[in-house]
């Protein structure tokens, strides 16, 4: 979620000083960029990975605060919702083995949260996109963390939108809600995949890296149930374009979402993003720079320039780019859920910056190759239908091609192996973790088909003769859109129609999916306790058990 900011109200000279500062910001990066020494690092990985606190029953236990205390571990950050946790993970070599380096990590963090907040607060962290057990209730403005950036983020959204606010989670009337806080972002939990990129290859990274993105989120699915509703297969990215983005407002002149997919391919030098973010979007937090931009004052090499990474921060691309004053460039992947383990995390981090790195060796830009419009259409496609997903992908000499996510994914595997191995990733290394991907295709089991298919031998064996509402069906209405999302006829753009646009009067929330009872628990409630023991077990998701074959006393 970026820096705090220390204050919630600002000023419209505030407002009018930041925008000058963010000018200089950009002036001065031309000038950092252009140093010689500037990028000349050695390629790293980092992670930053956001998990929700539950309790014994499996609901929200808001005692993020209470548990970052006992912690006293500056890696562990605050986030929105007061039942979220951040890890920041070391970064790490690229060459050698760093995805067995960022899993090992992972899985310390998890279990360091869980074995302090377990015996004083009875939570246990559980990396997963959407929280199954979260309802509306759980995300208004008093689950908010009280933190200055959240507040005044709150604040910023109040005046950009209407409060309570339309919010689309699902299918039909039952899927429409109203919200009244950004806290509704707490209920969208990311992996989020930090990779330095020289400033030569920057522009093109990015453009790679954007139609890199669709295949894996195809295979990454981990978020099925947004605030107990059935969703899509990664319902987390409508939930936080609605929840926590403007979706646009040509009055204030921001005719762009503030969180979105982007328009257009990056075109230009390798600051083209950063410009795009400057001039594209007002500014939310003006807070004053604590240190002067022209020296290193702060103790980093280069400007700190803390006006435009702030700025940044509030521009919520799914993937964004990252300037360092340590001295390089960063592309920040910010689409894959998190979860189901550390292993599965780490396995689709491989695949996605292995293909990312084979698109653009030898000086390629995906540009050339596919309509923008197709990437776009990819990547929601890719959140909606998962690995039933149609793809378009480029097809050297001819027309770009259609085709289904499951056979995409295996094909370019080897891709992503040969751009890993440029990179002097370890080849077992590659192979261990592609060939975790290769299984979990082949099994058709990520973990949105896992927690669909659990929910549903749950409420089949919960179901008793007196009744209390159907079953929650599952299969492939489940990997059915959140709303109405446009195909691609013709070349033409596949986005998801505005939901304010369609819901004048939203229903009244529904009684949660699948919430009859059982055993002490309902459905989703134990759903969500056995997926936590079967993600702290941290066996990957394609080998996982459904219910019917796991005891409840395991």
């Amino acid at each position: 979620m970026g820096s705090d900011v220390g204050r919630v109200t600002f000023t419209e000279r505030d407002h009018a000083h930041f925008r000058a500062r963010l000018e200089e910001c950009l002036s001065t990066l031309r000038k950092v960029v252009a140093h010689p020494e500037f990028g000349a690092v050695p390629a790293t990985l980092g992670a930053e990975l956001e998990t929700s606190l539950i309790g014994e029953r499996g609901g929200p236990a808001p005692v993020n605060e209470a548990v970052r205390e006992l912690l006293q571990d500056d890696r562990m950050a605050l986030e929105v919702a007061r039942f979220n946790l951040e890890a920041n993970l070391e970064p790490v070599p690229l060459a050698g083995r760093p995805f067995t380096a960022v899993a090992e990590q992972a899985a310390h963090m998890l279990r360091q949260i869980t074995a302090q907040s377990l015996p004083h607060h009875g939570a246990r962290a559980v990396p997963i996109g959407t929280l199954p057990t979260l309802t509306s209730a759980d995300v208004t403005t008093d689950a908010l963390t009280p933190a200055p950036r959240f507040h005044a983020l709150e604040r910023a959204w109040a005046r950009r939108r209407p409060t309570p606010f339309t919010l689309r989670v699902a299918e039909g009337r039952e899927g429409v809600l109203r919200a009244d806080s950004v806290a509704v972002q707490g209920a969208a939990c990311s992996w989020q995949v930090h990779l330095t990129v020289p400033r030569d290859r920057f522009l093109h990274t990015f453009n790679a890296a954007q139609l890199a993105t669709a295949p894996v989120l195809a295979a990454a699915g981990n978020s099925a149930f947004p605030l107990g509703r059935r969703g899509v297969q990664e319902a987390r990215i409508l939930l936080y374009e609605q929840g926590f983005g403007d979706r646009g407002n040509a009055r204030l002149g921001t005719p762009r979402p503030r969180v979105g997919f982007g328009r257009a391919w990056l075109r230009g030098g390798p600051l083209a993003g950063f410009e795009e973010a400057v001039h594209a979007y007002d500014v939310l937090l003006p807070a004053r720079n604590r240190v002067q931009n022209g020296g290193d004052r702060d103790g980093t090499p280069y400007p700190s320039l803390e006006e435009l990474r702030l700025h940044l921060s509030t521009v919520w691309s799914w993937n964004r780019p990252v300037y360092d004053p340590l001295g390089h460039l960063r592309i920040e992947f910010r689409a894959l859920p998190s979860g189901p383990t550390p292993l599965d995390m780490a396995a689709n981090t491989a695949f996605l910056v292995g293909l990312t790195l084979f698109l653009v060796a030898g000086g390629r830009d995906v540009a050339h190759c596919l309509p923008f419009a197709c990437a776009k259409a990819n990547f929601y496609r890719a959140a909606r239908d998962g690995l039933r997903a149609s793809l378009w992908w480029p097809s050297p000499g001819s027309a770009p091609q259609e085709h289904e996510a499951g056979a995409l994914v295996r094909k370019l595997l080897p891709h992503a192996r040969e751009g890993l191995i440029m990179a002097e990733v370890d080849a077992d290394e590659a192979d261990t973790m592609l060939n975790l991907l290769h299984e979990r295709v082949a099994t058709g089991r990520t973990g949105a088909w896992w927690q669909q298919r659990a929910l549903e031998v749950l409420n089949r064996r919960r179901e008793a003769p007196r009744g209390g509402g159907a079953a929650l069906p599952m299969g492939r209405t489940a990997a059915t859109s959140g709303g109405r999302w446009e195909e691609l006829p013709g070349g033409g753009t596949a986005t998801p129609e505005s939901p304010a646009a369609r819901a004048e009067q939203p229903a009244e929330a529904v009684p949660e999916a699948g919430n009859r009872g059982g055993p002490g628990l309902p459905p989703l409630h134990d759903l969500t306790v056995r997926y936590a023991r079967l993600a702290e077990r941290a066996d990957p998701v394609h080998t996982w058990n459904l219910p019917a074959d796991l005891p409840w006393s395991q």
